[in-house]
């Protein structure tokens, strides 16, 4: 980018969001992917409303999408560090990874202070 002047009848300062570290980034563009899908996106809300872990047969009850389909959705929240899974017996049970989730919120926001783009 280059830091040209800029007319002073221009608009406000533009700021800049503090730099992610590239570890930081990869995981937060995986989970916004792994978003992206609208059954996905419903599957992990419904999930990230619970106050505990949600068997999955509640979850295949709720969509109109097979089982193997919504493993599969639920493989991809998961290997986006975005749910985690517990095992009772034969069934699964699926709750909010408030790391995955914190990661999300923290790559939008504009924690801490921010770089102004020109001086």
């Amino acid at each position: 980018m280059s830091a040209k002047m800029r007319p002073t009848e221009c608009c406000e300062q533009l700021i800049l969001p503090l730099p992610l570290t590239p570890e930081r980034q990869a995981a937060a563009v995986a989970g916004f992917k792994a978003l992206a899908d609208p059954h996905r996106f419903e599957i992990f809300r419904l999930i990230a409303v619970q106050d505990a872990p949600l068997c999955a047969c509640d979850i295949v009850d709720r969509f109109d999408l097979t089982q193997p389909t919504i493993s599969h959705h639920l493989k991809v929240l998961r290997e986006a560090g975005l749910i985690s899974v517990s095992r009772r017996g034969v069934w699964a049970y699926f709750a909010a990874e408030p790391r995955g989730t914190a990661l999300l919120r923290g790559a939008l926001s504009d924690a801490g202070t921010r770089e102004p783009a020109f001086v």
